[in-house]
């Protein structure tokens, strides 16, 4: 049996392995050059530059994404570096008792217990209830039943996830806590400013700090040395062994319909390339009103496209410098507050500047040297493809003088930046739609609402469409590897369902030990 996948990031490998265990005969059409969509790098003059990838959720045994990486990859052979401090948090008005205003948020659950009440005796409470939360959390399995399709199991199975009520009804007691509303029971002001300027001022779900924290206090965070494109070539690699085919430089135009099934994909070569189900693994917009021409939609469908359910993740303008220092002496991420605002051409105004430093990553430098890292999130794409496609001289003015202004910002607090930088790269939402085919250069999907755990109105399948089936990033609000990996063994589980195949796992063959 036939069947297509649209899109080599890590959702259509992971689908693609998983089909390729159970029997199936699978192809891969890639519309561009190399593999791993998001999680991807690239070289530039001797510096390797990474697409986004800072942490991966299942780095080791303490999350249950570790099972399912260990499906596709030889973990044991992945060297992960971890950080003592995630992240360090620069406030503008206020100090802490010792008089510093630079907050630091410790990966050691007890290590950033000690420093909260020492800087804010005064809010042990709020303290002490936020560490809880973080070790409650490390009791359960989260996500649970991670290897299983709820819609697929027996009744009997079913009842038994009784057991996942205590974590079912925990997360509906903390869910709905955002910054904000913990920064209100806070007394301490410096540590108040600290988590309302937690994400640049925004109002966002603690728990997408809260549930990173909990498992990297137990190593189940690392970031993968090699980066996002080192890390997808385990996954690329082990397709290949399976017997998987990919095509590259072969985007797909459409989606071969007849009688309201899937039966093959045009590829805008103009070959067709037919087969038994097709699985989308690319752009969920893309898919669906290009693709399949807008015609297996619905009303929730509809709502998403018009972005009234949900909102598109925000889009970046990246700028990476390879420069002729380590800057070890420098916080390796650091958000500080900027003396003045910081206006994109795109209209997007900056209060805060984000400063990452990869020196711990040594295939991404030559010695004594390293990757600086500037990420600014913006909600106007649309801007920078318009003026790419239109005006391109104007595009590529205006973001090498966007790219001046946050070096000049970043230089207030790494002096002499700019004369060490060797190499500049900068990519905008046009580069990530360019390259990615993101709708409107996401780079994560859909963006989370306050409620995270909140059910997801994406489908895998579309209504009245048969042989078709969707994985990828977009199925999940927040996205990321781990939504993309499960999303495609879920699918997989479900076509091995319907054509009354046992789902089988073939375990992965050891390669380098650490």
């Amino acid at each position: 049996m036939k069947i297509n996948i649209i899109g080599a990031g890590i959702a259509g490998l992971s689908a693609g392995c998983y089909l390729q265990m159970n029997g199936f005969e699978t192809e891969i059409f890639e519309s561009h050059s190399t593999f791993g969509g998001l999680c991807t790098s690239w070289q530039r003059k001797g510096y390797t530059f990474e697409s986004g990838l800072q942490w991966l959720l299942g780095s080791n045994a303490s999350n249950p994404f570790y099972l399912l990486w260990s499906e596709l990859a030889d973990m044991d052979s992945i060297r992960f570096a971890h950080h003592g401090i995630r992240m360090e948090i620069e406030v503008k008005n206020t100090t802490d008792i010792f008089g510093s205003n630079v907050f630091r948020l410790y990966s050691n659950l007890n290590r950033l217990e000690e420093y909260l009440l020492s800087i804010a005796p005064e809010d042990d409470v709020p303290v002490k209830a936020w560490i809880g939360t973080m070790r409650k959390m490390q009791s359960f399995e989260i996500p649970p039943m991670i290897r299983s399709v709820p819609q697929l199991l027996p009744w009997r199975e079913k009842i038994r996830f009784i057991r996942h009520l205590p974590l079912l009804f925990f997360l509906n007691k903390v869910k709905r806590e955002t910054n904000f509303t913990f920064a209100a029971k806070l007394k301490n002001p410096f540590l108040k400013e600290v988590f309302l300027s937690f994400f640049g001022g925004d109002e966002v779900s603690l728990m997408i700090h809260t549930l990173p924290l909990a498992f990297n206090d137990l190593g189940g965070t690392g970031y993968p040395i090699g980066g996002g494109a080192g890390f997808a070539e385990h996954i690329e690699r082990r397709y290949r062994e399976l017997g998987g085919k990919i095509r590259y430089n072969s985007p797909v135009d459409k989606i071969v319909v007849n009688h309201h099934h899937a039966t093959g994909i045009l590829l805008k070569t103009g070959e067709t390339i037919d087969s038994d189900i097709t699985v989308s693994a690319a752009d969920w917009n893309f898919t669906l009103f290009h693709a399949l021409d807008g015609k297996y939609v619905n009303n929730t469908i509809m709502q998403l496209h018009q972005q009234e359910r949900l909102k598109v993740y925000f889009s970046v303008f990246l700028v990476s410098l390879g420069v002729s220092v380590t800057y070890t002496d420098h916080p390796r991420f650091l958000r500080f507050p900027l003396d003045n605002k910081l206006v994109s051409p795109d209209g997007t105004v900056y209060e805060h500047l984000e400063i990452h430093i990869n020196n711990y990553d040594p295939t991404s430098a030559p010695a004594g040297k390293t990757v600086v890292y500037f990420s600014l999130y913006t909600r106007n794409a649309d801007y920078w493809t318009s003026m790419r496609e239109t005006d391109n001289l104007n595009y590529r003015q205006k973001k090498q003088d966007f790219a001046d202004a946050i070096i000049a910002c970043a230089e207030t607090r790494m002096q002499g930046l700019r004369e060490k930088i060797e190499v500049l790269d900068i990519a905008t939402p046009a580069t990530y739609l360019r390259y990615t085919g993101n709708w409107k250069g996401s780079v994560q999907g859909w963006l989370p609402g306050k409620n995270l755990i909140a059910r997801s109105p994406v489908k895998n399948e579309l209504p009245g469409l048969e042989d078709f089936f969707f994985a990828g990033h977009w199925t999940i609000p927040g996205g990321g590897l781990p939504v993309a990996v499960k999303s495609a063994r879920d699918i997989a589980q479900i076509i091995c369902h319907r054509k009354k195949i046992p789902f089988r796992v073939i375990p992965v063959q050891p390669t380098v030990q650490r």
